[in-house]
């Protein structure tokens, strides 16, 4: 006889026991009245006090930013190391859902919806910004180089690289890989709580995995309302930009309602005929913004920036991600720690999203597609949108050379007015915001339905409808009711939430590891791998 190797991640809990069933709904008891007494608790105390919620919870979050730089730091170059070494391991053969599963979307599907999904909305919002802020020093400069020299715009294409490449995705493939494995391969309910099975057993079915949960569904909600309302500013700032419509509160109100309806369709559809659809749409529309960019702007400078922006990003990783003595602390803070206390923030939504669509997949694909493709991609993005800005910039041209940074939410769009076909350009670079908007509204309100309901993934219909008008209805609430405020001071809650989220991914991440090690030793037990 063979040596046996006992299962140590079984469990008799089965996905939505604790539920009820309100109203024909299919809700998991503790977590879903627990985070909906929190998000109104919020909301209304926000637009109540939106100036002064802003100042207390700004306090909060800049203090979580400025104690613990150094913990955001390191626990990311952990991720992206993890990350690296998962491609290379033997555990890299096993498969998401069993050695027979076969994955459910082909690999061009698979890759738009993780992608739109991911960063689609800041690759809209950041892709001129943020180069043209660091090397213009609009708020200090990385590594406290000089702005508005050559070096600045290498250094500026770079760090920019930095904040959208490895790092936040491996964020996101460590919590995806560790919600789809226990998920799909060890039959648990398809919820953050999940992946600490490994630590805490049995346990993790109670009050320790509603606390788990209940942090997870917040952060993504005022996550994604953030995002639709300040997503509903760039809007509207493209449209006055454009066609002279005034970007006020009626027409951002307009904008989050239609975003919302489209949305609406898209879960009524079903996540093959509504994210998918609109999610490969969206990547062939940014494809083509993305050639045409290449070929009437400043060509040559453009594929002369993709070597200068990976080979910054290359020779400056390492600086980047040092927390210790640092020259550019006011930098350092206001862009990389921020950075990547959003997007721990967001993993709980975008790694359960990406999970819930990636069976089928072997861990060595899931985690090359997820960490190398879209970092080579958002490269040529950056050099693109951002090498174009800084040539006009360089060159005189146009109103960034002139005012410089003055409105973050226009930015692309001053930049698009330097090239030919303005008008079909700016008109499509909304569009590409306003649908990414909908379908990260739509994949979120996938992600937040099945947590709360218990890690179930046939929950009814009508929930996914309800967290959509849900979203809609609370940037709506914080845009009419408190504006800017009202949006910083929700920000602020979710960037906090990274802190305490930031020490739960390391343990998910120990408990990942500890569980592929042990699937192999069954797998080559049973000689499967």
């Amino acid at each position: 006889m063979g040596n046996v190797v006992k299962d140590e991640y079984q469990t008799d809990y089965v996905a939505g026991q604790d539920n009820i069933s309100p109203f024909g709904l299919d809700l998991h008891a503790p977590v879903f009245p627990i985070t909906a007494v929190l998000v109104v608790l919020f909301v209304v105390g926000t637009l109540i006090f939106p100036a002064e919620s802003k100042e207390l919870l700004d306090g909060a979050k800049w203090g979580a930013i400025a104690t613990f730089d150094w913990f955001f730091l390191i626990s990311a170059n952990i991720f992206v190391v993890v990350c690296a070494a998962l491609i290379f391991m033997p555990v890299g053969r096993i498969r998401i859902g069993g050695m027979d599963a076969k994955p459910e979307f082909s690999r061009l599907s698979w890759f738009a919806m993780l992608f739109a999904a991911g960063m689609g909305i800041g690759l809209m919002f950041w892709a001129v910004a943020e180069p043209v802020a660091y090397y213009t020093g609009w708020y200090e400069t990385p590594l406290g180089v000089e702005a508005n020299t050559t070096e600045a715009a290498r250094l500026a294409m770079g760090a920019t690289m930095y904040h959208w490449g490895l790092h936040p995705w491996a964020i996101y493939a460590v919590v995806a890989l560790s919600l789809a494995f226990f998920a799909y391969n060890k039959g648990m309910p398809l919820t953050i709580r999940s992946a600490f099975f490994p630590l805490l057993r049995d346990r993790v079915w109670g009050w320790p995995g509603h606390i788990i949960d209940v942090l997870a569904v917040v952060a993504t909600i005022f996550g994604l309302a953030t995002s639709l309302g300040f997503g509903a500013q760039q809007a509207a700032s493209g449209l006055d930009y454009l066609f002279g419509i005034s970007a006020g509160i009626n027409v951002q109100m307009a904008i989050i309602t239609g975003v919302t309806f489209v949305a609406l369709i898209s879960v009524l559809r079903g996540l093959e005929g509504g994210v998918k659809v609109l999610s490969n749409f969206n990547m062939g529309l940014a494809a083509l913004v993305l050639l045409f960019i290449i070929f009437a702007g400043p060509t040559m400078s453009i594929l002369e920036t993709i070597w200068v922006t990976s080979s910054s990003y290359v020779a400056n990783i390492v600086p980047l991600s040092n927390p210790f003595g640092r020259e550019d602390e006011a930098w350092f803070h206001g862009w990389t720690v921020f950075y990547w206390a959003w997007w721990i923030s967001w993993s709980p939504f975008v790694g359960m999203f990406i999970a819930r669509v990636s069976k089928g997949r072997t861990v060595r694909e899931f985690v090359t597609a997820v960490l190398v493709i879209p970092t080579l991609i958002t490269i040529v993005w950056m050099s693109a949108f951002g090498g174009s800005a800084l040539e006009q910039i360089q060159q005189g041209i146009g109103a960034l050379a002139e005012n410089g940074l003055t409105e973050v939410s226009l930015a692309t769009f001053q930049m698009f007015a330097n090239l030919p076909w303005v008008a079909v350009s700016s008109f499509a670079g909304i569009v590409l915001v306003l649908v990414f908007f909908v379908t990260s509204s739509d994949s979120g309100s996938l992600v937040i339905d099945s947590i709360t309901a218990g890690g179930k993934t046939d929950a009814p219909t009508a929930q996914r409808v309800f967290w959509v008008v849900m979203e809609g209805a609370i940037a709506a609430a914080l845009i009419f009711g408190g504006g800017d405020d009202a949006l910083g001071a929700i920000q602020a809650v979710a960037i906090t939430a990274g802190l305490p989220f930031t020490a739960i991914l390391l343990v998910m991440t120990w408990g990942l590891l500890k569980g592929l090690t042990h699937e192999r030793k069954l797998l080559m037990a049973e000689g499967k791998l």
